[in-house]
């Protein structure tokens, strides 16, 4: 299976505007934003969709994409105001990318429904 694009910055092999990085999460911003604020936070560790997570497993990397995406949101200035988390699953769901992703976008009145 080839490198997705994702696995491609995170071994800086193409440049990205990285926001947030630690030893197993990545986050930086989208080309194509859908919102002011819109990063795709990432785990360093490829996993192509949410359908091969396991929580037990899964779990403590997912806490940590939550807490880049409080942190970020906070140093985005749109924390206090709100925000939205999106991961999308396969292609009725929106996945572009198989590298497991969650968006976090911001910066905007969020409508409902989302799709």
């Amino acid at each position: 299976m080839a490198d997705t694009i994702f696995k491609k910055i995170i071994n800086k092999e193409i440049p990205a505007d990285i926001v947030f990085e630690s030893e197993t999460v990545l986050a930086f911003r989208d080309i194509n934003p859908k919102a002011p604020t819109h990063i795709l936070i990432i785990p360093k560790l490829e996993i192509p969709t949410v359908r091969e997570l396991n929580g037990k497993e899964h779990g403590p990397l997912l806490g940590e994409m939550i807490d880049a995406a409080n942190l970020i949101a906070k140093n985005e200035e749109i924390s206090a105001d709100g925000f939205r988390l999106v991961f999308n699953c396969g292609n009725n769901g929106g996945q572009e990318v198989y590298h497991l992703h969650m968006h976090l976008l911001g910066g905007r009145q969020m409508t409902w429904p989302a799709g």
